[in-house]
């Protein structure tokens, strides 16, 4: 398949992982080799699956180590593989604190810590937070590293361990709730709403490319937004649209929206 017709439909900024992910299938399908990745966002495997999906001689399974995962570790390998009984390397890495102000501790800090010990993004899988700790998804390569190395989360002494899959304590996002009356579905104006910023404001991160809908780069303001859309600004957070309830009698459009706690 022609390069150029690829990357007719995905965003320029996307074309380095197009390029690894179209060599990955390419492999698989033509020189019969199977290939684990890192964990990738939702958008990632989606564009992995829709290339898979253009060579009849590739399949590819993804899995991030519990039913509702967001980031998740894929295989790729060549159509005639049995791939479920594949090891998809993940582990539960465990981790806790004999001090009370572990409860004040929340995703950011968590992800802080690993990522402050030089972990790659992409090594590691969802976070699930509880007030006596974390249970961390981490490519299981990285787990000796991370126990002999990890002894702190935000200035918060922890202990380290591994865990089967199995051993999971999963815990499911929260969201916020909350109920907006926009003038239309434009990206700047219910982001404005939510984060509580001024239109002018908001759309300075937008253009300069720390805005994300469905994991996806957005750079333009007047994009519709839809029932089901991820937002994520980078410095603000994210939300999601979870229904548009329909218009007002004054022609303003209720939208419910779930900010991510």
């Amino acid at each position: 398949m022609a390069h150029r017709e690829i990357y007719e439909h995905f965003h320029p900024d996307e074309k380095p992982f197009v390029d690894r992910a179209w060599e990955w299938v390419e492999r698989a399908a033509e020189r019969h080799e199977t290939k684990r990745t890192d964990f990738l966002d939702p958008r990632q495997a989606y564009i992995l699956f829709s290339l898979a999906n253009r060579h009849p001689d590739a399949q590819v399974r993804l899995d991030g180590g519990s039913a509702d995962a967001e980031r998740q570790r894929a295989i790729i390998a060549p159509d005639y593989r049995n791939i479920e009984v594949e090891d998809m390397g993940i582990a539960v890495l465990d981790i806790s604190s004999d001090d009370r102000r572990i409860s004040e501790l929340d995703h950011g800090d968590y992800l802080g810590a690993l990522l402050g010990l030089g972990i790659k993004r992409d090594k590691i899988g969802d976070l699930h937070v509880r007030e006596d700790g974390c249970h961390a998804l981490i490519a299981e390569e990285i787990g000796d590293f991370l126990i002999g190395h990890m002894k702190q989360a935000h200035r918060v002494d922890v202990m380290v361990s591994m865990l089967p899959l199995s051993a999971l304590q999963e815990v499911k996002i929260k969201l916020d709730e909350q109920m907006f009356s926009v003038a239309s579905l434009r990206l700047d104006g219910v982001a404005s709403d939510v984060f509580r910023l001024s239109r002018t404001k908001i759309m300075a991160p937008i253009r300069a490319g720390r805005c994300r809908v469905n994991w996806k780069s957005e750079e333009d303001p007047s994009t519709l937004l839809k029932a089901g859309d991820v937002v994520s600004m980078k410095g603000f957070g994210r939300f999601k649209v979870l229904d548009v309830e329909g218009v007002s009698k004054s022609g303003r459009i209720r939208v419910r929206i779930g900010k991510f706690v």
